[in-house]
C-alpha cells in the first residue's frame, strides 16, 4: 500500500467499518423491544470503534492519538461481549457470532499493531 493519506487508506479502518455494516445487518433481525436497548447498545459500540479511530487518525500529538486508539479498543471489547450476549439470547446465529467475533479479533490485533507503529515512528522521529 502506498502513503496514508485519510482515515479511509488505513486498513484497519476498513476491517473495522466491515464490522460495523455486518452489526448493524444482524442487529436488523433482533426482536423489536431490543430496538432501544441493546441494538442500540451495540451499534453506538460498533460504530465508537471506527470513528474513534478516525479521530484518532487526525489528532497531531502521539498522545492525542494514542488516546483515541485506547478508547476505540475499549469499545472493541465492550461490542465483544455484547455479541456474545446477542449470541446467548439467540438474536445472532452461530455463524454470526463467530464471524463477528473473528473480525473483531483481527480490528483488536490490527489496531495493536497500528498503535505500536505509531508509537515506533514517533519515536524514531523524534530522536533525529
Amino acid at each position: 500500500m502506498g502513503e496514508i493519506k485519510t482515515f479511509k487508506d488505513l486498513l484497519l479502518w476498513r476491517k473495522a467499518h466491515d464490522l460495523v455494516l455486518s452489526i448493524y445487518r444482524s442487529t436488523r433481525n433482533f426482536p423489536g423491544d431490543e430496538k432501544y436497548n441493546l441494538v442500540s447498545q451495540i451499534r453506538r459500540s460498533a460504530t465508537s470503534v471506527v470513528s474513534n479511530i478516525v479521530e484518532g487518525f487526525r489528532r497531531k500529538g502521539l498522545k492525542d492519538s494514542l488516546n483515541f486508539y485506547n478508547i476505540s479498543d475499549s469499545s472493541l471489547e465492550e461490542l465483544k461481549y455484547q455479541i456474545l450476549l446477542s449470541y446467548d439470547l439467540n438474536y445472532l446465529s452461530k455463524i454470526e457470532f463467530e464471524s463477528m467475533n473473528s473480525i473483531c479479533e483481527e480490528v483488536s490485533k490490527m489496531l495493536y499493531s497500528w498503535t505500536k507503529s505509531q508509537r515506533q515512528n514517533h519515536n524514531k522521529f523524534s530522536k533525529k
